[in-house]
């Protein structure tokens, strides 16, 4: 793809109900610019996938449609064939719909865990904690030393700009010049997606996200929790949100080795 293309997937993956970040696109193509490709029948696209490189050892599949009118004919798989081989050595992650998750398992993912979105009307709330700053407050290399204790891999060419995204909030506890905790919240096609929300505790990730919600007061907010981690389910709980959407996380490897009791919600299910 070319980076105008990534617009139509996005577009796409939205019609989908996956309600992609309005703003995403520099975030995700800077990435890995030659991890995008599109199927295209007589000039016109039909299909896309996302496989996006991390380096030599991991890799994230996302983005993976083709048009309605074209499905059922062979040209998924296809598509499909191009990104796994442009992975080929990698260890490749991915987040599954319910429905493919049989079809992934035959091209060698294994199901790890389930991760969940739920979704409430953001409200304010008072915070009384002098550690929460905002993320251009933070040296962005103890964000990078932070967010890969979490993530299988360094990715600081996405967290640039991630954390830069318009209509968006990235936030920090910062304590004795470490950081202990982050989140971000961004503009999606409907309401507000919180992603990343990384912490050390639950008190942390609770400050954290009642921050985020600050900042989308009375729109709609979404927060993809892995399942295993008992405190997040806690935190959604106490705070009335309601699941509404799941997927699988799959790895073609050995799971990478991750605290994911720090991993109160995941960043997206496009890249990881």
């Amino acid at each position: 793809m070319k980076k105008s293309d990534l617009d139509l997937a996005i577009s796409w993956a939205a019609k989908e109900g996956w309600n992609p970040g309005l703003h995403d696109r520099d975030a995700f193509y800077h990435t890995d610019p030659k991890g995008f490709f599109m199927g295209f029948l007589d000039d016109k696209p039909i299909s896309c996938i996302s496989a996006v490189s991390y380096g030599k050892d991991f890799g994230f599949m996302g983005f993976y449609i083709v048009h309605t009118k074209h499905r059922n004919k062979g040209y998924g798989i296809k598509i499909w064939n191009k990104a796994i081989s442009y992975l080929k050595t990698q260890n490749i992650g991915l987040d599954g719909v319910v429905e493919q998750q049989e079809n992934y398992k035959k091209s060698g993912f294994k199901l790890t865990y389930r991760n969940i979105r739920y979704q409430e009307t953001a409200k304010k709330y008072e915070i009384n904690n002098n550690n929460i700053v905002k993320i251009n407050s933070i040296p962005f290399k103890e964000l990078v030393r932070y967010d890969s204790q979490l993530f299988p891999v360094p990715r600081p060419q996405f967290l640039k700009y991630w954390i830069s995204e318009p209509e968006s909030l990235t936030v920090g506890f910062l304590k004795n010049n470490k950081l202990f905790g982050y989140g971000m919240i961004r503009k999606c096609v409907t309401g507000y997606k919180i992603g990343p929300l990384f912490a050390d505790n639950k008190l942390i990730a609770e400050d954290l996200f009642k921050k985020l919600n600050n900042f989308a007061v009375s729109s709609l907010i979404f927060l993809d929790i892995p399942e295993v981690n008992r405190e997040a389910l806690e935190l959604v709980n106490k705070y009335k949100m309601k699941p509404m959407f799941e997927t699988a996380r799959m790895y073609t490897k050995k799971p990478p080795i991750i605290n994911l009791n720090k991993v109160f919600g995941v960043t997206t299910f496009e890249l990881g």
